[in-house]
């Protein structure tokens, strides 16, 4: 599902989704104060499970997935850059000829710089997903938040480069996310297809787990960091091969996620990096 940016003025779904909830509970109050609790309470249970579904744009817009209408699909790899995989991956794309999107921790921009380099050079994307990776953020303040957030954006800025997207830790949002972006011109991006491999805990069988689920238009979700488990580099980087081989035999297309979504998910300020 695409959650596209709300019409000035317009509500988010938490936003009517509440008006409801106490629209119906003010009639009911007067038959029986407890008859007031269960619209109330409905409406707590949704803002308390819809931040954990990456595809409902609850709170804010989430791009989750493209509108092409095409056979194609758009990857995305989460948590590096990282010196033991990276390079290896951005090898595997090339063969490919594939283009990707990598949602970097601005702590491993900083201790890695030398790979967002070679990312921007083979033509991949960068995106915003935060500084430390806590997987806790959205439980943190807002101020914390929008730290995670702005020193990311300035860690990629001697890159040559501003993000537009960001991806939260996990795929997790809340009510104080919208604003925080809002405010560093940029938009959430999560994903429609992940393998549920745990940030590379479970590796094996990954490439099953997304071919027997993708579909047109998808954004599937991967990671570029180590494996764990005792499982190799050489088995991760296999299950990954697999995963574009098998899209190939889908006839899904890679795409770029700018091109997917329509609209760029970066821009370039400067030529470093290229």
């Amino acid at each position: 599902m695409i959650s596209r940016k709300p019409e000035k003025g317009s509500l988010s779904p938490a936003g009517v989704s509440g008006l409801i909830a106490f629209s119906l509970a003010l009639p009911l109050a007067f038959f029986h104060p407890l008859l007031a609790v269960i619209p109330l309470a409905l409406y707590i249970l949704i803002c308390t499970v819809a931040p954990f579904f990456p595809t409902v744009g609850f709170f804010l817009p989430v791009y989750s997935r493209g509108r092409t209408g095409n056979s194609v699909v758009s990857i995305t790899f989460d948590d590096g850059p990282d010196p033991e995989t990276t390079p290896l991956l951005l090898a595997l794309l090339r063969q490919y000829q594939a283009k990707a999107t990598f949602f970097v921790t601005g702590m491993r921009v900083n201790a890695h710089g030398d790979l967002i380099s070679a990312i921007l050079r083979e033509g991949h994307d960068i995106g915003n997903h935060s500084f430390s990776h806590d997987v806790f953020l959205m439980f943190r303040t807002a101020k914390r938040l929008a730290g995670e957030v702005a020193t990311t954006q300035r860690s990629l800025q001697p890159f040559g480069v501003v993000p537009l997207a960001f991806r939260p830790p996990v795929g997790i949002t809340n009510p104080k996310l919208g604003p925080v972006l809002h405010r560093q011109g940029l938009f959430c991006v999560n994903f429609s297809c992940r393998a549920f491999d745990g940030g590379n805990r479970f590796v094996r069988g990954m490439a099953e787990r997304i071919l027997r689920k993708v579909r047109s238009d998808d954004i599937v979700v991967l990671h570029d960091v180590p494996p764990g488990n005792g499982v190799t580099v050489q088995t991760w980087l296999d299950e990954t091969a697999s995963i574009l081989d098998g899209l190939e035999k889908k006839n899904l297309r890679v795409i770029s996620l700018t091109e997917l979504l329509g609209k760029p998910v970066m821009v370039r300020t400067t030529d470093v990096g290229q």
